[in-house]
């Protein structure tokens, strides 16, 4: 054999050995990789704040009262005291859920929809929400309510009342004319003065409130049809502002049980599935200091809309 066939013979062993020795790391490479793929599971993270509830454990549902007309603050209802009663709630391991005491005839649509969705973040834990219709649970109060899993109503419950008001207004202007008086606001704009008792009412000054009040009508029905499951079509044919008993709200869906607080009370604690449960109140107490009273006094000399008892541009509710 001649050196230039040793030669050859050589590089080609060669080239042999350099290609299985790829082939066996390319193999080894690749069956490493695609095992590790196909055995690595999905690390699953748990969700921020999730609750997890263990019935032989002691737990408690919070009934929040929400009571008389869902605005900043009044004597019976104060919006501060509420957002801060859930946000605490939220972050309460031993609280389970929330059970809303309604007597409320509506408010502004700003402090309605806030502690809607002041609601819907606690929700967010896997807590569950529950909602009770007193003596009256309409418009706004019905609107809060529809942050809640059920919904239950004391027999004699009016509710309902599903509509907008964006503006109530007067115009004296006829009556000022006939007196022999004249008022002159001056202004810049020509809507600028619009809803004013000395100023009449343009068409277009009519159309403007119009479309606050159906794009705020809009939002309401959508959460209602949300809420309760419903068809968007079906909640417009019986939001009409209408007040219902409670039999018909329920004929209708908007409600779940006719009970009374007790049988409420004993129906939550079956979907718990213990006896443990208990119901803890929480009540907003206005503070009845001099102080207060005196502070009070002077807000509404300040604002004489307040004083006057003027309802707030776009209200779910006449109050």
């Amino acid at each position: 054999m001649n050196k230039k066939s040793t030669k050859y013979g050589l590089a080609v062993l060669l080239t042999i050995t350099l290609i299985s020795i790829l082939m066996g790391f390319f193999k080894i490479f690749s069956t490493d990789f695609f095992s590790i793929s196909k055995n690595s599971k999905k690390v699953e993270q748990p969700a921020q704040n999730s609750f997890s509830y263990n019935k032989d454990s002691n737990y408690y549902i919070a009934v929040v009262n929400i009571s008389g007309v869902i605005q900043e603050k009044g004597s019976e209802y104060n919006q501060k005291w509420l957002l801060s009663t859930i946000r605490s709630l939220k972050n309460d391991k031993k609280n389970a859920g929330i059970l809303l005491y309604v007597n409320s005839p509506g408010g502004t649509v700003y402090h309605a929809d806030e502690a809607y969705l002041e609601l819907l973040k606690y929700k967010e834990t896997g807590k569950k929400i529950y909602a009770y219709f007193a003596e009256m649970a309409t418009s706004g109060g019905y609107y809060i309510g529809c942050a809640a899993d059920k919904i239950y109503a004391n027999r004699n419950t009016i509710t309902g009342s599903i509509g907008v008001i964006s503006a109530s207004a007067i115009d004296a202007t006829d009556f000022l004319e006939k007196i022999g008086i004249k008022s002159i606001t001056i202004h810049t704009g020509k809507n600028k003065n619009m809803l004013n008792y000395n100023e009449k009412p343009t068409e277009e000054q009519i159309q403007i409130m119009q479309s606050l009040s159906d794009e705020a009508y809009g939002q309401f029905t959508q959460i209602v049809s949300e809420s309760r499951n419903m068809n968007i079509k079906d909640v417009q044919k019986i939001a009409d502002g209408r007040i219902y008993s409670a039999k018909q709200a329920k004929e209708n869906g908007l409600i779940d049980e006719i009970f009374t607080f007790d049988e409420a009370k004993k129906s939550i604690k079956s979907d718990f599935e213990s006896e443990n449960l208990s119901f803890k109140t929480f009540r907003y107490e206005k503070s009845e200091s001099l102080r207060s009273i005196l502070l009070e006094g002077f807000s509404s000399i300040k604002n004489p809309a307040s004083a006057f008892g003027q309802a707030p541009l776009l209200s779910y509710g006449k109050f």
